[in-house]
């Protein structure tokens, strides 16, 4: 069967007691010392200045009305690094303009977006329970071909024996894109039982359909084998050992956090310091799915960890065997649609020129997007309030475009033929813009 729907749910130290994974020294493979990020000049890395200082300006430009009316985003912070260096860092617009969902706040009211502002990362929060479900694979306690049900018996009500762990990680379970789970059930009980017992739209592995429901029950997966909240298991694993010290669920600090939507239903309001997806907010805050907080450096030092073989400094989150399998296809099955474990790969409609078959990342709602090119040993993270006021301002991809394209053209790359500058994924239709809004 055809791949189909690619988005169709649219749409940052170590401390005592903490369990650092795979033994001996902190060491990169091949045995180097893990690379840590430091400043640099372009030209300190053979790059060439010109096309990074263009997508500066085109960030920038982005906060200007476009020609639906509205700027696309109310501020940015991105990051560039290659080869270890931080060759760039854009800091630009507001962190909070709106008052509500059309009212602008005099200038004196606004808050001005910082290098350590912290935003709602939205689904690129996935990676991080993708991550957390890759370590138990590594620990031999999850078998990627087993049975999802193997692991959580309940899961396999409404026909789903069949779905793997896989299936999960590569969007290919066939489970139906999003379910209003926040609306249609009373608590986070009911909710997650609904997932559990939801029956797939097409049997799995046979199409590849972008769903929120895999990573939330690959969440409650990993909280079962642990024995912990999905929160405790991400700081505790993921981000304390690397130290990503502003990384989490549920902020502590909304002071600090960039803005979201102002939500009418449910009534909640100008969002900010919650998490912005209602599955998730209805579900405490914490899930699969969503509700990952962070800010540029942080993704900086994720990013700089995964390309140094899964660790940074003396800390070690997954076994460079491990970090190959987050680039490795497994959907081949399905062109267009490149998947690693819970990595998206070779996407031209936000990674743009540095789009390649070793080029990972993903996207999230409010306007997140991380691309990692291992093949250059480059990143470029690009952070967007998008979605403050509205969700329906618009899409940020031309921005998630333009910054990877940056990154790419300095590196002496050709720039993308426009056939495969798609402005939205493989497969995404106007249905898909009706469900949430914008391309995530």
């Amino acid at each position: 069967m055809a791949a189909v729907g690619r988005r169709a749910v649219l749409a940052s130290m170590g401390g005592a007691g903490v369990t650092f994974l795979g033994a001996g020294p902190s060491l990169a493979g091949g045995g180097r010392r893990p690379e840590v990020l430091r400043p640099g000049h372009p030209h300190h890395v053979g790059l060439d200045p010109a096309p990074i200082e263009a997508a500066r300006a085109a960030i920038r430009g982005y906060l200007e009305p476009q020609a639906n009316g509205y700027p696309m985003y109310p501020g940015a912070v991105g990051l560039m690094a290659h080869r270890a260096r931080v060759v760039a860092v854009e800091v630009c617009g507001d962190a909070v303009r709106y008052a509500d969902a059309t009212t602008e706040l005099p200038p004196r009211e606004r808050v001005e977006m910082r290098r350590d502002t912290v935003f709602d990362l939205a689904s690129v929060s996935k990676l991080f329970t993708s991550i957390a479900a890759v370590q138990l694979v590594e620990e031999g306690r999850v078998e990627l071909g087993a049975p999802v049900a193997r692991y959580l018996p309940e899961f396999a009500a409404g026909g789903k024996e069949g779905v793997t762990v896989q299936h999960l990680l590569t969007h290919t379970s066939g489970f139906v894109a999003w379910l209003p789970l926040w609306s249609a059930h009373p608590d986070r009980a009911a909710r997650i039982a609904a997932v559990m017992r939801q029956p797939t739209q097409d049997p799995p592995g046979t199409v590849y359909r972008y769903s929120d429901l895999n990573l939330i029950a690959l969440g409650v997966l990993v909280e079962r084998l642990r024995g912990r909240p999905l929160d405790a298991v991400v700081r505790d694993r993921i981000t304390r050992p690397i130290g990503m010290r502003s990384t989490g669920y549920t902020p502590r600090r909304a002071s600090r956090c960039a803005a979201t939507e102002y939500q009418a239903s449910p009534p909640r309001g100008m969002v900010r310091g919650e998490v912005h997806d209602e599955n998730a907010w209805s579900l405490g805050g914490v899930a699969g799915h969503a509700g990952v907080f962070s800010t540029v450096d942080d993704l900086a030092v994720l990013a700089q960890a995964l390309l140094n073989g899964g660790s940074y400094r003396r800390g070690r989150i997954l076994r460079p065997s491990s970090v190959e399998l987050l680039v490795t296809d497994y959907n081949a099955a399905f062109p267009g649609n490149a998947h690693g474990l819970g990595f998206e790969l070779d996407q031209p409609w936000y990674m743009d020129a540095l789009s390649g078959p070793r080029t990972a990342g993903h996207t999230g709602y409010t306007g997140t997007s991380l691309v990692v090119d291992f093949s250059s040993q480059s990143f470029a993270i690009l952070l967007t309030n998008r979605v403050h006021p509205s969700r329906s301002w618009g899409s940020v991809n031309p921005a998630r475009q333009a910054w990877a394209r940056g990154l790419a053209l300095a590196q002496g790359r050709e720039p993308l033929p426009s056939a495969r500058r798609a402005s939205d994924p493989p497969g995404y239709t106007a249905q898909d813009a009706e469900t949430r809004g914008a391309a995530s």
